[in-house]
């Protein structure tokens, strides 16, 4: 699974990237690629990544972002929760959770 999160500048994501590889590898799922980059590189990685979160201090560009992503991957907001605390554990379910049809 390819995750990428963007937001602003790519610095406040960084450390819930870590925590999300963290909490991938304490699940044994070592083949997950997980990183972040600033918003306005979100066009040239389209087609890497299997689904796109969006920091939430970021979600105004929800609808432009959805524009420039298509039908090549689900584009959501991280749970605000889940981002304020860091908790790489709960960002990863969301992503999975979107990527599986859950509700």
């Amino acid at each position: 699974m390819r995750i990428m999160l963007a937001c602003h500048a790519g610095i406040s994501t960084s450390m819930l990237v870590a925590k999300m590889k963290e909490a991938a590898a304490a699940e044994g799922k070592d083949d997950y690629k997980i990183w972040a980059v600033e918003q306005d590189r979100i066009e040239e990685e389209v087609g890497n990544f299997d689904i796109l979160m969006l920091g939430p201090q970021v979600r105004h560009i929800m609808k432009k972002v959805e524009r420039i992503v298509g039908d090549k991957a689900p584009v959501v907001v991280i749970n605000a929760m889940a981002y304020g605390r860091c908790d790489g554990a709960a960002a990863l379910k969301q992503a999975e959770d979107v990527l599986s049809g859950a509700k």
